[in-house]
């Protein structure tokens, strides 16, 4: 069963989210002062400054925000980890980030501004369900992508959830969670069909 695969992993498989999540502290430690020229802002990025398609997703309003992204982080390391390699995790990684920027650009002209890794850890989570899917029949993948689809679904029709969105200091824009699940299925199934094609037969 899928739970006890997990039970039983190597560290190996968690050395890039370790990485990564290294890296939202760090970035996080640079101050306020950093954050106004990282974050995404539409009317910059129309101007010409495209790095913050990429900074805006590794800075956070504050610790209860980034709280939350590592905690989620850690759930998806633990859960799909060793599903794709260093280099397919990269992947999803830069697709998903593209997802959430082409989204906001094309339909949420709206939004002024954004900050928050939130988008992109949803696109790593539809990645590894999806690889669930594809490799595994057990009750634990019915259930994690069960959960993973309720918690999309709500955001879309009923807005965030209440009991992230009442502990942090800003609007949760629960639309980037869309885009970056789209991209990462994308990607995903992508890295999937790959891997089949290049699979040797028996």
């Amino acid at each position: 069963m899928q739970l006890a695969r997990l039970a039983h992993s190597s560290l190996g498989a968690f050395r890039a989210p370790f990485a990564l999540s290294a890296a939202l502290v760090a970035v996080q430690l640079l101050g306020a002062s950093a954050w106004e020229s990282l974050r995404y802002e539409r009317a910059s990025v129309l101007a010409g400054e495209l790095w913050r398609l990429v900074t805006a997703h590794l800075i956070h309003i504050d610790a209860v925000h980034m709280a939350w992204n590592l905690a989620g982080l850690a759930l998806v390391a633990w859960l799909f980890a060793r599903e794709f390699s260093a280099r397919g995790w990269f992947v999803i990684l830069a697709a998903s980030t593209a997802a959430v920027d082409a989204g906001f650009l094309v339909f949420e002209p709206q939004l002024e501004w954004y900050v928050g890794f939130s988008g992109v850890l949803h696109g790593l989570a539809a990645a590894g369900v999806l690889a669930w899917l594809v490799r595994y029949r057990d009750p634990a993948t019915a259930i994690v992508a069960a959960c993973l689809i309720a918690k999309l679904a709500w955001e879309h029709f009923a807005g965030p959830l209440p009991f992230t969105s009442e502990t942090l200091s800003v609007p949760v824009v629960h639309q980037a969670h869309s885009y970056g699940a789209l991209g990462g299925l994308a990607a995903g199934a992508c890295l999937l069909l790959r891997q089949r094609a290049t699979a040797p037969s028996l």
